[in-house]
């Protein structure tokens, strides 16, 4: 039977991989990642494991021997976070290139600089176009959920790519949950093993990995990638209908929050989608029909089921908790808003950066952005479409 516990994110992440026994973990720490590995490798001192635990001089170096220890055959992992994240940049390209299932526990932090060891997304936002599914939790079971479930959707033969599992910084890694965890075997039996079909150590046939690619293959290889992508769509949704068989959980590219009839709506990653779950029961005490999508999996982007379930709305507000520099949003706001665009949404649209750097956010935030809505709604008129929450100046530009 599954037990209730009480699990910060991270150990609720580092349980899921003991319960998995991975192959090979390498692992160097950085805030707030740290205790994923260091959890673990408390498993392995204590014979809970049998995973080859291996302690690295960098996060380039760790994820370049997940990689190998993939390409060899095994099921290997790594966790990191923010600087971490970019020092692993160069190899990211090449464990999705090469088509290695390989799982990364991200825990989100603000990219440096200035220097701030808090949460926000633009670690993981900055990687979002390096080839790796990337799935985001709202908590701490969520967390735990998305971990059990990433190896079946990265080993899957219609897929075959590197998996990242997101949590905020602090908010969920290192505050702790009520939450549920399923027997040990129950998910052993779930993941099952590894059983690759090519890999470095097969004697009977020869296999590369990483090799040049001419102008005449490299085009194709992305194709390649791009329609292993699209297949993760439909693997990602048959793989969490598995698991709500053994949770009782239910999860899908994205969650909708009383969108049924929603005027006025929210479109948010991460642990913020709470408050904003909360906010939007607010309004409807108010009389504002009001609802909020969080999307699950960033790669791939479920466009199509965002735009069919905005297509009602008057106004929406799309969140992004990272900056990308381009004077008009963030990724999240951007893709969001191209996918409604091709659903032929017509809702005024803004897109809001908010908890940048750690900044709080709390349910009174998301109540000033469903009333934002509301106003936009009745006048027509968006105003300012790229706009910041929750500024010290709020005349700050």
């Amino acid at each position: 039977m599954p037990k209730r516990v009480l699990l910060s994110g991270n150990e609720a992440v580092a349980t899921a991989l003991r319960q998995i026994n991975p192959d090979v973990f390498p692992a160097f720490p950085i805030t707030p990642s740290t205790e994923i590995p260091q959890y673990f490798s408390n498993y392995v001192a204590n014979g809970l494991v049998d995973t080859e635990f291996i302690t690295v001089e960098s996060e380039h170096s760790s994820m370049s021997a997940a990689m190998g220890a993939s390409a060899a055959g095994a099921r290997a992992l790594t966790a990191t976070s923010s600087a971490g994240l970019a020092f692993m940049w160069e190899v990211l390209g090449v464990a999705a290139s090469s088509r290695l299932p390989v799982a990364l526990a991200a825990v989100c932090r603000a990219l440096t600089g200035p220097l701030n060891i808090n949460c926000d997304h633009s670690d993981t936002m900055g990687a979002r176009d390096s080839g790796w599914i990337q799935l985001y939790a709202e908590n701490n079971q969520e967390a735990y959920d998305n971990m059990v479930m990433a190896f079946r959707i990265a080993e899957h033969a219609d897929v075959m790519l590197p998996i990242m599992i997101c949590q905020d910084g602090f908010v969920t890694s290192h505050a702790v949950n009520d939450m549920e965890i399923l027997e040990d075997d129950v998910v052993k039996q779930f993941v099952g093993e590894r059983e690759p079909k090519e890999y470095l150590l097969n004697s009977e046939e020869t296999f590369a990995v990483g090799p040049y690619a001419v102008s005449d293959y490299y085009m194709e290889s992305r194709k390649a990638q791009a329609h292993a992508m699209e297949n993760a769509k439909q693997v990602i949704t048959e793989i969490a209908a598995e698991y709500e068989k053994i949770s009782g959980r239910k999860y899908g590219l994205i969650e909708t929050y009383k969108m049924e009839d929603a005027e006025v709506a929210i479109v948010i990653i991460g642990s913020a989608a709470g408050a904003g779950k909360d906010a939007a029961d607010r309004m409807r005490a108010q009389g504002i029909a009001a609802g909020l999508i969080k999307i699950r999996s960033f790669r791939p982007f479920p466009g199509r089921e965002i735009g069919e379930s905005l297509k009602n709305c008057k106004a929406v507000a799309v969140m992004d908790r990272s900056e990308s520099f381009s004077t008009n949003g963030g990724p999240v706001g951007a893709e969001t808003m191209q996918a409604m665009y091709t659903a032929g949404c017509s809702a005024k649209t803004i897109n809001i950066m908010y908890g940048i750097g750690g900044r709080d956010v709390t349910v009174e935030d998301m109540e000033g952005v469903y009333h934002t809505l509301d106003e936009i709604a009745q006048s027509g008129e968006t105003g300012d479409v790229y706009r910041y929450m929750g500024l010290r100046d709020k005349e700050a530009k």
